[in-house]
């Protein structure tokens, strides 16, 4: 079948998106605080905070597919080693200056008296650094929490090539694509289901790692369908009434492990589909800030609230209204200050340490590790 051209790589709106889901992770953990001050419709909202990281793994696996799968089916093993280059440069240096600050705040309370809890174990430490601590070796969430989905995003990288390489969506119908969705989405039910699990936020460290492999794999077959109906004028309807149709069945008792990847996958379509509105809210510029600094919220904010509750706070599970905000607004700053003093200048430097070390490679010059 004839396929669509390669449609443009920058959808601002996906990058929105990203930004509001990071914060309704952080208010996800932030509710366990202030559950006696809230609403109960509102805590019962927060709640479910966790689902925004099965968003974050299918949009990955979109925006992925977007901008590498075809340098990948036609780079060869040099575009496998620039793309996994350029994901451990985007990764990588955050989580090792958080998980540094892990270990120092565990050293400071220790030499305050206070010995550290069985949440930071040392043993786990290499695991944690190689980015492989959720890959079923250990059994708990330890040190910095959120970064299990990083470690997990590391296996789909790894696997991605091969997937690019594999499974050229491109050749398939909208029929099939779609199928594969719901066999994806359905596999993942059954995974957890067959482990007794009716919840996609239930035992990570078992389940966390096909959760992650699943939806991003989803999110490829997703932007692979964007392409071929973005010009179709009835597919946002049909999106929208995907979303409405998924949403309805989870309401209705459909397993969260079946309706929620589906209903993110309708979704995130709706959104690439009015990416180039104008009156997209998720491209408005602060929105957009928000998604570019999301990754530093992300993964700065569970260890940033311990520590603040350890400052501010005389009773953790109680924390008074006024001093949630106080932390918002801390840590809203504290994701701009990671990003723009931390995050983007270690990815900047890692790139051209790695460009340099592959044109090296690629002239047949011995590499430093080789001398």
């Amino acid at each position: 079948m004839a396929t669509a051209p390669e449609p443009r790589a920058d959808l601002p709106a996906l990058t929105g998106i990203r930004g509001v889901a990071a914060w309704f992770v952080v208010l996800y953990h932030v509710r366990l605080g202030a559950v006696s001050a809230l609403p109960p419709p509102v805590v019962a909202v927060l709640s479910k905070g966790y689902l925004a990281v099965d968003l974050f793994f299918m949009l990955s696996g979109f925006v992925l597919w977007l901008n590498y799968a075809g340098r990948l089916r036609g780079g060869g093993i040099g575009e496998a080693a620039t793309f996994l280059a350029r994901r451990i440069a985007r990764i990588w240096p955050l989580h090792v200056v958080m998980l540094a600050g892990a270990v120092a705040f565990v050293l400071a309370t220790a030499a305050a008296g206070r010995p550290p809890s069985d949440h930071y174990p040392w043993g786990e430490l290499p695991l944690h650094l190689a980015l492989m601590q959720n890959w079923g070796l250990t059994s708990a969430l330890s040190w910095n929490d959120p970064a299990w989905s990083i470690s997990c995003e590391f296996a789909a990288y790894l696997l991605f090539p091969l997937l690019a390489v594999a499974a050229d969506w491109r050749k398939l119908g909208t029929t099939a694509l779609c199928a594969f969705l719901l066999l994806l989405a359905g596999a993942l039910c059954a995974i957890m289901w067959a482990g007794s699990a009716t919840s996609l936020g239930v035992d990570i460290p078992h389940f966390g790692l096909p959760r992650a492999l699943i939806e991003f794999t989803m999110g490829t077959i997703l932007c692979a369908l964007w392409t071929q109906v973005r010009e179709k004028p009835r597919a946002l309807a049909g999106a929208l009434g995907a979303l409405a149709a998924f949403l309805t069945a989870w309401a209705a008792g459909v397993p969260e492990t079946l309706a929620v990847p589906l209903a993110f996958a309708a979704l995130l379509l709706v959104v690439a589909l009015t990416a180039a509105s104008p009156r997209n809210p998720l491209g408005w510029r602060p929105i957009h800030y928000l998604g570019e600094i999301s990754y530093s919220t992300y993964l700065g904010h569970f260890l940033f609230f311990i520590a603040f509750k350890l400052a501010f706070v005389t009773d953790g599970t109680n924390v008074p209204l006024p001093l949630i905000g106080l932390f918002l607004v801390m840590m809203l700053a504290a994701s701009m200050t990671l990003y723009h003093l931390v995050e983007k200048p270690a990815q900047r430097g890692l790139n051209r340490a790695f460009d340099r070390l592959l044109r090296k490679r690629r002239r047949g010059e011995p590499s430093p590790a080789g001398q």
